[in-house]
């Protein structure tokens, strides 16, 4: 039997929401590209610029907190709007810094609008999945990595063509705001859900419902712990693929710096490419079986570049850890916005804050390694961390509600 149709309105929500996400990326790539003269212009150092850069991710760590609650009270579209206006008005504040203090102060701003968003704008993915007859999560995230891309090159573009920061971002901004008044209208509207079942022992054998909602009350689920450590080591490994690849490659082989390029051009590539189809795989497969075979085969990967030393191999595992990457968390943040609770977006910012946390860890345990065996060797803690993902991947097999 052929699946059913969406009804237009759903349809229409899930295009915006499509540009939503290209949005966030586009616009966190228009920061990134335009580090070096906003560090020249303000007068940053390098070892300023890792502090400041490690402020912004606090702030969107706080950013993801507060969205989540928000989110369950006011609604993901409501907050998916605000939060993308918010971004979009940030994105102005470091091509305005003048000094440290100014770029600090513009930079948290930055955060907590990047952090927010991500929360709102998943939130918002999972309300129209559940109303779809297959999984679409996954070209969600498709569309940050393409709207990335864009924004990379359009900032390349607009420094080449002798633009001046503020008016580069300034513009960018105004463009980002036209695209929030866009697509709001046309996102699902998500009041906090009232509906949810109670917790019961049949979920959870030889403990009773009043003893579950008094510890989900208190703190964190075992299942939102087990999903968020899913999320972290594969975020983990994914913050090691981008900011160690090109040394990897050029440390390992000795290659020049173009080459070593290649290591993370075939990684973004096959990253992004596995996010466009990873939906219709998880349809025919299940969730579970993407993120468990996901994890294996980016393990593999990491295996055959911790032993390669020949350079077409090399990239065939750096391609393989994208594709395996691919889908993985994007699964996992269906799964916690669908376990059924009436804080849905609540437990999404928590899963969200642990995988963040691990994209910031990674690539810094690596550093940290490097100083006591070779930079090829540590591709080992990835490689073992994704190993513990493929057998915890049961937990991403949550029942979803009808």
């Amino acid at each position: 039997m052929a699946a059913a149709t969406p009804a237009p309105p759903i349809r229409n929500a899930r295009i915006a929401l499509f540009v939503v996400f290209g949005l966030n990326g586009m616009l966190s790539a228009l920061w990134i590209v335009h580090i070096p003269a906003v560090t020249e212009r303000t007068g940053v150092s390098h070892s300023l610029l890792g502090m400041l850069i490690l402020l912004m991710a606090g702030c969107a760590i706080i950013g993801m907190q507060a969205a989540g609650p928000l989110a369950d009270r006011f609604g993901s579209r409501t907050l998916t709007a605000t939060a993308a206006t918010l971004l979009s008005l940030a994105l102005i504040g470091p091509g305005l810094a003048t000094n440290p203090a100014t770029l600090a102060a513009a930079l948290a701003f930055f955060g907590i609008g990047m952090g927010m968003l991500d929360v709102s704008m998943n939130a918002q993915a999972v309300h129209i999945e559940r109303a779809y007859p297959r999984p679409i999560m996954s070209a969600f995230h498709a569309f940050f990595s393409l709207g990335g891309l864009l924004g990379s090159l359009a900032g390349a573009a607009a420094q080449r063509a002798g633009w001046p920061v503020h008016t580069t971002l300034l513009v960018s901004a105004a463009l980002g705001l036209a695209a929030v008044a866009l697509c709001t209208p046309r996102l699902l509207p998500h009041e906090p859900d009232q509906t949810a079942p109670p917790p019961s022992e049949v979920d959870h054998p030889g403990v009773s419902g009043t003893e579950i909602a008094t510890a989900k009350r208190s703190g964190i689920s075992r299942k939102v712990l087990v999903l968020g450590i899913i999320a972290f080591a594969v975020l983990m490994a994914e913050g090691v693929a981008a900011d160690w690849s090109a040394l990897q490659l050029r440390d390992r082989l000795g290659v020049d710096v173009g080459t070593a390029a290649l290591a993370y051009g075939a990684f973004s590539t096959t990253m992004t490419a596995g996010r466009l189809v990873a939906d219709r795989v998880s349809g025919r497969i299940g969730r579970v079986a993407v993120v468990r075979w996901g994890t294996v085969l980016g393990a593999f990967g990491f295996g055959l570049i911790a032993l390669s030393g020949w350079l077409p191999l090399t990239l065939f595992g750096w391609a393989l850890v994208g594709i395996g990457l691919s889908g993985a968390v994007p699964q996992v943040f269906t799964a916690a916005g669908n376990l059924g609770s009436a804080t849905a977006a609540t437990d999404m910012s928590r899963v969200f804050g642990l995988g963040y946390m691990g994209l910031l860890a990674g690539p810094a345990i690596i550093g940290w390694l490097t100083k006591l065996v070779p930079l090829t060797t540590a591709m080992v803690v990835p490689l073992v961390a994704l190993l513990a993902c493929a057998w915890a991947a049961g937990a991403v097999g949550t029942r979803e509600r009808t």
